[in-house]
């Protein structure tokens, strides 16, 4: 429950309103240990605390990343502050993605616009472990290609050769050549194998919702794809309440579900 302080090293700006930022241990330490898809309660000191995926690479433990959207009082706090502030951190909490249950299978990911950040960790650990993995197929989709996060990275990612990237957005602007439309329509024609693939899904819920539908009309087993559901979150250790799902609470269970676990629990109103 007490926040360790960490120092910000960067604050780097990825759209409009989203930013990432770089921290490393105040306290002298050499690395901060966390398996993708966990999280983090991030403190600001006189504003308040609020969780937040941990973006970076689970394999260079030395900087914590964190990339977020300016939405609230905490937030915006946080796009205001520069190198040297300190900020507490509590965690890591909560389910990783299943990147060892994945081994031997190809695997899909599939993110809807800011859902990328929770995604890039396991894409990181995938191909620093190419060898253990079929097909690697990375789908995302924003509203528009300025709301695209991660540009340099996913340039890189294009050209290497052992990964299929995919990009779509709702609204073309002038000047974008890709695809347009929602990301679920990139799953019809996406090079993997239906009876041997683990999908990773994030995003908003009714994105998530179609993705799934799409996901299993290719023929994966809803026990094969794994949501991230990153709501209502508040404590970080089950005692508010705020993020109770059915049986279940976000925080403790989760952030990361296999959807036939959860699939019950979503497709009921007002849960």
């Amino acid at each position: 429950m007490v926040p360790r302080p960490f120092r910000l090293r960067q604050v780097r700006r990825e759209t409009h309103d989203t930013f990432t930022l770089e921290l490393e241990p105040a306290d002298g330490s050499d690395s901060f240990c966390f398996r993708a898809g966990q999280f983090n309660m991030l403190y600001v000191f006189g504003v308040g605390e609020v969780p937040i995926s941990i973006s970076g690479n689970p394999t260079n433990p030395h900087v914590l990343m964190h990339t977020t959207r300016e939405v609230g009082t905490v937030t915006k706090a946080m796009g205001k502050l520069r190198s040297g502030d300190v900020v507490g951190v509590r965690g890591p909490f909560g389910t990783p993605w299943p990147v060892e249950h994945a081994e031997g299978a190809d695997v899909v990911i599939v993110a809807g616009g800011i859902g990328l950040a929770p995604l890039r960790p396991a894409l990181y650990h995938l191909l620093a472990h190419r060898d253990r993995y079929g097909k690697i197929v990375l789908l995302y989709g924003t509203r528009t290609p300025g709301d695209i996060l991660y540009r340099r990275e996913l340039q890189r990612w294009r050209a290497q050769f052992d990964l299929e990237v995919h990009i779509t957005v709702d609204r073309a602007l002038s000047g974008w050549r890709g695809n347009v439309g929602v990301v679920t329509s990139l799953i019809a024609r996406a090079p993997f194998d239906a009876r041997n693939t683990v999908a990773l899904v994030c995003g908003p819920e009714i994105m998530m919702r179609f993705t799934v539908l799409e996901l299993q009309r290719r023929g994966v087993s809803p026990s094969h794809i794994y949501v991230s559901l990153e709501r209502n979150m508040k404590c970080g250790v089950g005692m508010c309440g705020h993020c109770q799902l059915g049986p279940f609470f976000v925080c403790k269970d989760g952030p990361v579900f296999s959807y036939n676990k959860v699939q019950h629990l979503l497709e009921k109103r007002e849960i």
